[in-house]
C-alpha cells in the first residue's frame, strides 16, 4: 500500500543561504499521482550569484585539509543514513523506483561518500628529482590542488546515488560545488543539500540551484568561473554541454545501448537471468541497461522463450510494496518514446513476443525477437523496459553489429570459451565489458563510462577525485 501523500517545498542554496525563487518546479508524484513536491527554480541572477560564491570561496577551499574534508564526507555518509526512511520514500515518488530499489539507492549513496574518504587520504602529492641536461640537481615537490569550481549536472534515474558520485569526490578533492539537479527529481538533491548546509564548509562553497534548462543551463556551463562540468545524462544533452562551454574540464558518463553477445556454448539460463534483470530494472532506465541481445542464430529461439518465461516474474505493482520490482518511467513523453522504437522495430519485422502496450507513462515489459538490424532500437538508447533479441551467424559479425552507431558504453559477452571472451570483449567498442553477466556500474571502484558519443573521460570515486584535482610543481 502506498504511504500517505506528502507535500514538501525546496528553496535554493546559494552563497550559504536558502532562499527562495520567483518560479517553481513541480515534481509528479509517481506513486500517487498529483504534484508531491515545489522545489525553486534558480533564475539567471541567482545562478551568477551561485557562480559568484563559488568562485569567492575557492581561496579558503584550496587552504583546507584533507581531515578537514575526510570529515565532512564521513558526516555527510552518516547523516544520510539518518534520513535514509525520508530520503527512499522521496526517491520513489520523484523517481518512480520501488521502495526496495529507494532504499538501495541511499545505501549506495553514503557509501560512495564513505569511500571518497577513503580516496581522499591518498591525495598525497610526491617528490621528484631533475632527471635531464640542465635540470641536474632540481628536486621538486608535485602536489595536488583543487581544480577550482566544479559545476555538477545529474540526471533523474538515480537522483541521490549518482549526484553522491559526483559530489563527494568534487569536496573530497576540495573543491567549490555547484549543484544543478535534474529537474525532474531535485528534491532528494534538496535534502543531500540541507545536510551540506549544516557542515562547517566556507561559504559559498556549496551551492543548490535547481532550475529550468532553458533558463540556467547555457548561463552556467558557458561561464569563465567554472572550472569543470561533470555530468550524467543523454548525449544529445552531453553534446549541448561541450558545445556550450568554454575552456573547462569535461567529465560526462553519457547515453548507452548496452549490447549483450550470446554464443551457443553460453549458458543460457544465465543469460536470460542476466538479461532480463539488465533490460527490465528500473524499468530500464539506466545507462548500462541490456538494450540488446545479440544472440548467434543457433540460440536465438531459445534465449527467447527463456526471456519469455522471465518475464512473468517481475512484479509490476504498488511502489511502495516490497516485492514490486518495476514501475512507471519518468514521463509520458518518455514511455511514447519507447513505444516509437518498439512500434518502428515492428514495423521492420520484428516479433513482438509480449508486451508492447503503453497506459500513460507505463510501459510493459516487453520482449522482442528476430528484430532487423537495422531497427533503430538496436542502434539508439531506448531508456525503457524492452529486451530486444536480434541474430548474428559469425563473430566478426556480432562485432560489427555491437560497434554500429554512436552509442558506446557497456557491453557484456557470454560464452564458456575463455579465450573467445578475451577476444570479443578486447574489439568490442566500450568503456566496460563484462563476461558472463549484465553490466553494472555499482559503487564506483571499477572505472566505467563510455566511448564516442557515450561520454569523456571515466567515473569511479579514485579516478574521479584525479581528474578534480590539478597538479603544482614547487621547485625547491
Amino acid at each position: 500500500m502506498s504511504q500517505r501523500p506528502i507535500h514538501r517545498r525546496e528553496q535554493l542554496y546559494v552563497d550559504g543561504e536558502w532562499r527562495d525563487a520567483d518560479d517553481v518546479l513541480e515534481v509528479t508524484d509517481l506513486a500517487d499521482g498529483g504534484v508531491f513536491a515545489e522545489v525553486a527554480a534558480a533564475d539567471g541572477e541567482q545562478a551568477d550569484a551561485a557562480l559568484e560564491a563559488a568562485q569567492r570561496a575557492q581561496v579558503e577551499m584550496r587552504e583546507t585539509t584533507i581531515p578537514q574534508r575526510v570529515e565532512w564526507v564521513e558526516t555527510i555518509a552518516d547523516e544520510l543514513l539518518e534520513r535514509k526512511d525520508e530520503l527512499a520514500e522521496v526517491i520513489v515518488r520523484e523517481a518512480g523506483k520501488p521502495i526496495s530499489s529507494a532504499r538501495g539507492e541511499v545505501d549506495s549513496a553514503a557509501e560512495r561518500f564513505r569511500r571518497a574518504a577513503e580516496e581522499a587520504r591518498d591525495l598525497k602529492g610526491e617528490f621528484r628529482q631533475g632527471t635531464t641536461s640542465g635540470h641536474e640537481g632540481w628536486e621538486a615537490i608535485v602536489k595536488p590542488e583543487p581544480i577550482g569550481t566544479v559545476l555538477a549536472i545529474t540526471p533523474y534515474n538515480y537522483p541521490l546515488s549518482t549526484t553522491a558520485l559526483e559530489i563527494a569526490p568534487a569536496l573530497a578533492a576540495g573543491n567549490s560545488v555547484i549543484l544543478k539537479p535534474a529537474s525532474k527529481t531535485p528534491v532528494s538533491a534538496a535534502i543531500l543539500a540541507d545536510v551540506v548546509s549544516n557542515l562547517d564548509l566556507p561559504t559559498g562553497a556549496f551551492n543548490f540551484v535547481p532550475g529550468r534548462a532553458s533558463t540556467i543551463g547555457d548561463l552556467l556551463v558557458g561561464d569563465d568561473r567554472i572550472n569543470m562540468v561533470t555530468m550524467t545524462g543523454s548525449s544529445a544533452a552531453g553534446k549541448h554541454v561541450a558545445r556550450e562551454s568554454g575552456m573547462v574540464n569535461l567529465h560526462m558518463e553519457l547515453g548507452g545501448n548496452a549490447p549483450a553477445v550470446t554464443f551457443p556454448d553460453a549458458d543460457l539460463s544465465d543469460v536470460a537471468g542476466s538479461c532480463a534483470k539488465g533490460s527490465f530494472k528500473y524499468a530500464g532506465q539506466r545507462c548500462s541497461a541490456v538494450s540488446r541481445v545479440v544472440a548467434h542464430e543457433d540460440v536465438h529461439d531459445e534465449i527467447v522463450e527463456r526471456l519469455e518465461a522471465e518475464v512473468d516474474s517481475w512484479v509490476v505493482g504498488d511502489l511502495f510494496d516490497e516485492e514490486t520490482q518495476m514501475g512507471p518511467l519518468i514521463s509520458e513523453d518518455q514511455a511514447e518514446w519507447v513505444e516509437e522504437l518498439v512500434e518502428d522495430a515492428v514495423e521492420r519485422g520484428a516479433d513482438l513476443v509480449r508486451g508492447g502496450e503503453r497506459d500513460g507513462q507505463f510501459f510493459e515489459p516487453t520482449l522482442l525477437a528476430n528484430v532487423p538490424q537495422d531497427a533503430r532500437i538496436v542502434h539508439e538508447e531506448q531508456f525503457g523496459p524492452v529486451a530486444a533479441v536480434t541474430t548474428f551467424e559469425s563473430e566478426e559479425e556480432a562485432i560489427e553489429v555491437s560497434n554500429r552507431g554512436d552509442l558506446a558504453l557497456d557491453a557484456a559477452v557470454f560464452t564458456s570459451d575463455y579465450d573467445r571472451a578475451r577476444r570479443v570483449a578486447d574489439k568490442l567498442d566500450a568503456g566496460a565489458v563484462r563476461i558472463n553477466g549484465a553490466p553494472s556500474h555499482g559503487i564506483g571502484d571499477i572505472p566505467f563510462g563510455g566511448n564516442k558519443a557515450s561520454g569523456i573521460g571515466r567515473q569511479g570515486l579514485h579516478l574521479t577525485i584525479e581528474e578534480m584535482v590539478r597538479q603544482k610543481s614547487i621547485i625547491l
